[in-house]
């Protein structure tokens, strides 16, 4: 069994910063890729970064140049620093892992909520 768990979420005036945290536990042989996805109320779950095991990024064109992913793998870990936030960032940001326990399978978190207020 794996679990991701989240941390960091609240509530944030526009232009300021948030960070989130995820840390996955449990019967863990290596992580692959691990991503944070945001939802909306109303919306549909959207992709916004991806970091691999060696460190390689990719971002949402939304948010590039205002959120870093990054992770700890020794800490099986992933981050995401969120600044210059904007209102239309609110969101319950989940994390996501692809986990190698015997076989891939994908993991979420339970989600945290960020808002950030005008």
């Amino acid at each position: 069994q794996v679990q991701l768990v989240e941390s960091g979420g609240g509530l944030v005036q526009s232009g300021g910063s948030l960070s989130l945290s995820c840390a996955a536990s449990g019967n863990i042989f290596s992580i692959n890729v691990m991503a944070w996805y945001r939802q909306a109320p109303g919306k549909q779950r959207n992709l916004v970064a991806t970091i691999t095991s060696a460190g390689r990024t990719t971002y949402a064109g939304s948010v590039k140049g205002r959120f870093t992913i990054s992770r700890d793998n020794a800490k099986n870990t992933v981050y995401l620093q969120m600044n210059s936030l904007k209102p239309e960032d609110t969101a319950v940001y989940y994390c996501n892992a692809e986990v190698w326990t015997g076989a891939y399978n994908t993991y979420w978190g339970q989600g945290t909520q960020v808002t950030v207020s005008s």
